[in-house]
């Protein structure tokens, strides 16, 4: 059974989910724009110490407490990894009072009838026993539409459902991410199909699972508040998706009760060669408009 505590922060909290979960696909991009390229490592070691550095750097900022970030998603090599001595959900918890979550998706399929969907996880049971043991919460897991396509959006949802379903069953919460890209053409027409399939999948679940959503900043404000009431979903949170952090943050205030869940919009301004003062007052700035952005509505 999930943490009661940690889920009544995540049910009640007023503030957003931080993803510093970036994998190895992501990870020299988020180095860059953090100023750390990629003469700077010879390894995928090297380079995710280099990454760890910067998500550590962020979790023990003074601003970064259970007071406006409510949840933290993590990657799996940061998971086992440590934070200031302590494994770093195990600080995230009992040091800031962050409720962690693992990404446990391994990347994307080849794109088909406008999808993308999740390629397979091996070993996925062992992890997600693993991430219990941690004192993990619940997990994410993305894939991606990128074109109003029904049979392809409604594959999208079966498998991040038949997803979820596994996750429940170790006992943790499911982060489902059907992301829609900020560029499709149709991206209203995919939203509207996005909503019809997530809410047949949602009214066949037991009334004892809980769920959270993670979908794109919507074209038309609110379109997603049937999921938000939905008596079986936590929460519903937003990933920024290549806006910047003063667009997501706009569109995301207009969208009454769903969340930020922010990665790239996040870190947007942090630096590498910053000094402590620089970096920890950037990263406040950042933690204090996303949080008023989430709370707005």
């Amino acid at each position: 059974m999930p943490n009661a505590e940690q889920k009544q922060k995540i049910a009640a909290g007023q503030g957003f989910i931080a993803a510093l979960d970036q994998s190895g696909g992501s990870t020299p991009k988020a180095l860059k724009l953090y100023g750390i390229d990629e003469s700077r490592y010879a390894s995928d070691e090297e380079m995710f110490d280099l990454i760890h550095q910067m998500r550590a750097r962020i979790a023990t900022s003074p601003a970064f407490t259970g007071d406006k970030v409510i949840g933290a998603i993590l990657f799996e090599k940061t998971m086992d990894r440590d934070i200031s001595g302590k494994p770093s959900a195990q600080f995230l918890w009992e040091e800031r009072g962050v409720v962690p979550f693992l990404k446990i998706d391994k990347g994307l399929e080849e794109e088909a009838n406008g999808v993308q969907l999740m390629k397979p996880i091996p070993g996925l049971s062992d992890l997600l026993t693993r991430a219990v043991e941690k004192g993990v919460f619940g997990t994410k897991e993305r894939s991606v539409i990128h074109a109003a396509n029904a049979e392809g959006i409604a594959a999208n949802v079966a498998q991040q459902f038949e997803l979820g379903a596994q996750v429940v069953e170790h006992g943790l919460v499911p982060i489902l991410e059907p992301e829609i890209n900020i560029n499709a053409p149709d991206k209203a027409e995919a939203e509207a199909m996005l909503l019809d399939e997530i809410t047949k999948r949602l009214d066949t679940l037991p009334g004892t699972t809980d769920i959270m959503l993670k979908l794109t900043l919507p074209e038309q404000a609110n379109i997603y508040k049937p999921l938000i009431d939905h008596p079986r979903v936590l929460k519903v949170v937003a990933l920024s998706g290549g806006y910047s952090r003063d667009e997501a943050n706009t569109r995301l205030a207009q969208n009454t009760g769903m969340v930020a869940s922010f990665s790239r919009a996040l870190t947007e301004g942090l630096g590498d060669g910053q000094s402590d003062t620089a970096f920890n007052t950037t990263i406040g700035e950042a933690i204090t408009s996303i949080h008023a952005a989430s709370v707005a509505g």
